[in-house]
């Protein structure tokens, strides 16, 4: 079957600039804004390490504004992206988990409870924050891949920020398994690849 890469998504604005010095404030890169004689316009950001894009303008979707709603941000580190957001002016929720299915998606909230998943649970964690318009954004912490989702051949990291992570997320393991063991790992660099590959792909970590 041919590629079908996701790499944009529209997302509906009243006020082009507005929404355009919004997400350039968060950082986000601009990658075109293009204006034309007939009123379209196209403004087009990525956001750090993302491989998909959000486009705005004028005479681009007919939806209303404020209407794209649970836009996945993934991330490894949930406090650490929270605080950055906070910083470049984000009016980010605190950290929550849900305890009913959906919970994250509530508008008033309910089925939540505050601070990260039990045991720190991948996939668990979620904040959230809008943009001018009502568009509204779910940050969610991924540390370990659900089986099948990523091809073990082509472990990726999208962010020097997210090498680090699964480095000290790694270590941190090894640590514990050097107590097990009661000895100092000589191959500890095949034993954190192997790990860090691992919990990219879903595979059962080492132990």
């Amino acid at each position: 079957m041919s590629d079908l890469k996701l790499e944009a998504v529209v997302i509906p604005v009243t006020d082009v600039d507005r929404a355009k010095t919004f997400y350039g404030d968060l950082g986000w890169r601009l990658d075109a804004d293009f204006a034309f004689d007939n009123g379209f316009r196209v403004v087009q950001f990525t956001s750090p390490g993302s491989p998909a894009s959000v486009q705005f303008g004028s005479k681009i979707t007919s939806a209303p504004a404020g209407s794209a709603q649970g836009l996945y941000l993934v991330v490894s580190d949930i406090e650490a992206a929270r605080e950055e957001l906070l910083a470049k002016g984000a009016k980010v929720s605190e950290v929550f988990h849900s305890v009913a299915p959906g919970a994250q998606f509530a508008a008033d909230g309910e089925g939540r409870e505050s601070g990260r998943a039990e045991d720190g649970a991948s996939y668990g964690s979620f904040a959230t924050f809008s943009d001018p318009d009502g568009n509204t954004w779910l940050l969610q912490e991924i540390t370990k891949r659900l089986p099948g989702r990523i091809d073990s051949g082509e472990t990726t990291y999208a962010s020097v920020q997210d090498v680090q992570d699964a480095l000290i997320r790694a270590a941190t393991a090894h640590g514990e398994h050097e107590k097990r063991t009661g000895e100092h790992d000589e191959q500890w660099p095949a034993w954190y690849a192997a790990y860090m590959v691992a919990e990219q792909s879903g595979a059962d970590l080492p132990e």
